[in-house]
């Protein structure tokens, strides 16, 4: 039986709207296969910053991220999966986003290079 590729957008949607982001692991908790992708380079009151990186077939295990903003030092190809479903991305070097709300996804680097993010999370 093959799942709907609605049914996991459908489920994070659920996740999200429990109000319980501590159901999810924040981007520093999260890891891959029990290895962690990201390191606190700085964090205060007001602050913290993750640097996050990604060799090819390596991701980021469903997570929330409190706002912030964000950095590619080093882009890759990715297969991000969230609430608008699951799509292939080319993120290129240089790259900067942003998000003013709690956001939450799951990401896996399907590129040939190591991908690298500075995270900036408001507190």
């Amino acid at each position: 039986m093959r799942i709907s590729r609605y049914i996991i957008p459908l489920l994070l949607i659920v996740l999200f709207n429990c109000n319980n982001k501590r159901q999810l692991p924040d981007p520093l908790e999260a890891g891959w296969k029990n290895k962690n992708v990201c390191k606190v380079l700085e964090e205060n009151k007001e602050l913290r910053v993750l640097k996050c990186r990604f060799p090819p077939n390596i991701g980021h295990e469903l997570h929330y991220h409190n706002p912030h903003v964000g950095y590619t030092i080093s882009g890759s190809k990715f297969r991000i999966k969230d609430t608008t479903g699951i799509r292939e991305v080319n993120v290129p070097s240089g790259y900067s986003f942003s998000n003013d709300k709690i956001t939450f996804h799951e990401v896996l680097n399907v590129g040939d290079s190591t991908a690298v993010f500075l995270i900036m999370e408001y507190r």
